[in-house]
């Protein structure tokens, strides 16, 4: 998880503190950087587009 925020940080200039929680039922080995990327790519695009709306 950090190297995706470590790539991606300049992607997402947001003026928000992001805390993520992991669901109860991961696998610390199942988490890749491409299952990060498909989770977490979506749902920043959301906070920003939500965050320049308003």
């Amino acid at each position: 998880m950090r190297e995706y925020f470590r790539l991606h940080q300049f992607d997402f200039e947001l003026p928000l503190d992001i805390v993520v929680v992991p669901k109860r039922n991961l696998q610390a080995k199942q988490l890749t950087l491409a299952l990060t990327i498909d989770e977490f790519t979506p749902l920043l695009t959301r906070i920003r587009e939500e965050a320049a709306a308003s």
